[in-house]
């Protein structure tokens, strides 16, 4: 059986290592992009089966950039194959700002919104219920 590939967008080494024991421990391959740039240059090679993403990168809502492009329901987006890859936005923005934000399928088009740092136990179920359709 092939392993789920999870692609984890996020400029912080330290996070994206956090991250990324438990997933491959648990059995997942993972592919890391340190900037949204990045990941938009990368995903088509990558073809992820699920996407953790980080909303505070190079600019402070660069993730949620990332997010409308793949999630975009414009026929003509060159992510469109990506639309249904389910999105978990991983952030710290709600203890740095003022701003809140929440899952929402015109603005916010992710499955789920967890604040940093999440349990990975939580993090994990919460990947493997994702994967399986919930």
């Amino acid at each position: 059986m092939e392993k789920k590939r999870i692609l984890l967008i996020d400029d912080d080494p330290d996070q994206r290592l956090t991250l990324r024991l438990p997933l491959e421990s648990a059995g997942y391959e993972v592919q890391e992009a340190i900037s949204s740039q990045d990941a938009l240059g990368r995903i088509k090679l990558i073809n992820p089966d699920l996407i953790i993403l980080d909303v505070m990168m190079e600019a402070t809502t660069a993730g949620f950039q990332v997010a409308l492009d793949l999630h975009s329901p414009d026929p003509a987006s060159e992510f469109k194959q990506f639309r249904q890859t389910p999105i978990i936005m991983l952030t710290a923005i709600h203890s740095t700002t003022p701003l809140r934000f929440s899952p929402d399928e015109d603005y916010l088009p992710v499955e789920l919104f967890f604040e940093k740092p999440v349990e990975p136990d939580i993090l994990l179920t919460k990947v493997r219920e994702l994967l399986n359709g919930m």
